[in-house]
């Protein structure tokens, strides 16, 4: 009895040792210093395909004008699509051309990039890798300290914990300009974890 007993406690401090958040030196999130100029300039490289600045230029064109109460309609709109089965405008959205691209982009890189999200001059959503909770970002630090601040800036998220893939990850929020103006802003989700991986920091 003492011998099996021993080999079930065994098993189950194995089983809440590998199940904890904190496993594998998880207590902490990797440092966000490792979104470095290269991390940031592997996103600018991308960023570089025609698709996205031609995307953001006929997505301001489009709205143009637009008021608050109808970017607040836009963002109501999204968020009942994300409960019904009938989704006109998420659906025009994700098929868009550049959706499509940064779906390859986030393929592409492995687990680096969890997420991808392209904004217009007014902080709504041009294109997607995947469905966001809202369509406006314009009243979120991604796009104040980005857009609003100028042609240049970048703002790095907080990292958080995600529960379901038990990895660190954080946003980069980066302006994008044409011949020196802003003209939209980008955010990319970066797993912190596989990237501290990946440089041998874990």
């Amino acid at each position: 009895m003492k011998k099996t007993f021993r080999t079930v406690t065994a098993a189950a401090a194995m089983l809440i040792a590998f199940s904890a958040p904190n496993a594998f030196g998880q207590s902490e999130p990797p440092s966000v210093e490792i979104i470095d100029e290269a991390a940031i300039e592997l996103v600018r490289d991308w960023l570089k395909n025609p698709v996205v600045e031609m995307s953001i230029l006929a997505h301001n064109k489009r709205y143009k004008g637009v008021g608050q109460e109808q970017i607040d309609a836009l963002d109501k709109a999204w968020r009942a699509e994300r409960e019904s089965e009938d989704q006109p405008l998420i659906a025009a959205t994700l098929s868009s051309p550049l959706s499509t691209y940064l779906t390859q982009i986030q393929a592409m890189s492995g687990g680096i990039f969890t997420e991808i999200f392209v904004m217009d001059a007014y902080g709504l959503n041009v294109g997607q890798s995947s469905i966001t909770s809202d369509f406006w970002q314009g009243d979120e630090a991604k796009f104040q300290k980005t857009f609003d601040v100028g042609p240049t800036a970048v703002f790095v998220d907080e990292p958080e914990f995600h529960e379901a893939s038990k990895t660190w990850r954080a946003q980069v929020n980066l302006t994008i300009a044409k011949d020196g103006e802003a003209i939209g802003a980008v955010t990319v989700e970066y797993n912190l974890s596989e990237l501290a991986r990946r440089r041998g920091m874990m």
